[in-house]
């Protein structure tokens, strides 16, 4: 039966837009989850986590795909990216990138982190190499990565997979040391 619980009044408008940085892991690199109410306390297997700070025209979008007749509702996940500047370093992993299917977790600018992909990954499904026309075009990399799964896409309390005493996932990392789980988150 599906019993509604809650209502919800009209909330203050203190909250903005935009994703600070995206994490990928390995498919699979997860493992046991430990959640309650939607939200994920901790993973069970050693994932190590790639960051990709984003800024600007990123996003993520959650598309809700119901259909009466099915009798069937699923939760299409949708990560858009904007990567500046083109490297051989970049054009390696995001080939790989485009192989694979990670999960990702997606901070926002609220401090909220949710996990994309949780139960079957993120495919790429486009995105562009692009040099740009003009001298203030792009010259970078766009990515969507999209997943479909049974449930929206689940909060995470990062206070218990950080060190001690850290409450921010970004300070626990940088571009160019992946974050460990058991290690540093």
């Amino acid at each position: 039966m599906c019993t509604l619980a809650l209502g919800r009044k009209e909330p203050c408008k203190d909250v903005v837009g935009g994703i600070r940085a995206v994490y990928f892991a390995n498919y699979g690199a997860l493992g046991a989850i430990t959640e309650a109410d939607d939200v994920i306390s901790e993973f069970g297997g050693d994932p190590v986590f790639y960051q990709y700070e984003v800024k600007g025209t990123s996003s993520f979008t959650q598309n809700i795909q119901s259909n009466r007749e099915n009798g069937t509702t699923a939760f299409e996940q949708v990560v858009e990216l904007t990567l500046h500047k083109l490297t051989k370093e970049d054009h390696k992993e995001l080939k790989v990138l485009a192989f694979g299917r990670p999960h990702v977790l997606v901070e926002d600018y609220n401090g909220n982190v949710f996990v994309a992909g949780l139960e079957h990954g993120m495919e790429v499904t486009g995105g562009t190499i692009v040099t740009g026309a003009a001298m203030g075009d792009l010259s970078g990399y766009t990515l969507t990565l999209t997943g479909m799964e049974r449930k929206p896409a689940n909060f995470i309390d990062v206070t218990g997979l950080l060190p001690d005493g850290e409450t921010d996932i970004a300070a626990t990392s940088d571009a160019a040391t992946p974050i460990v789980k058991g290690t540093n988150v």
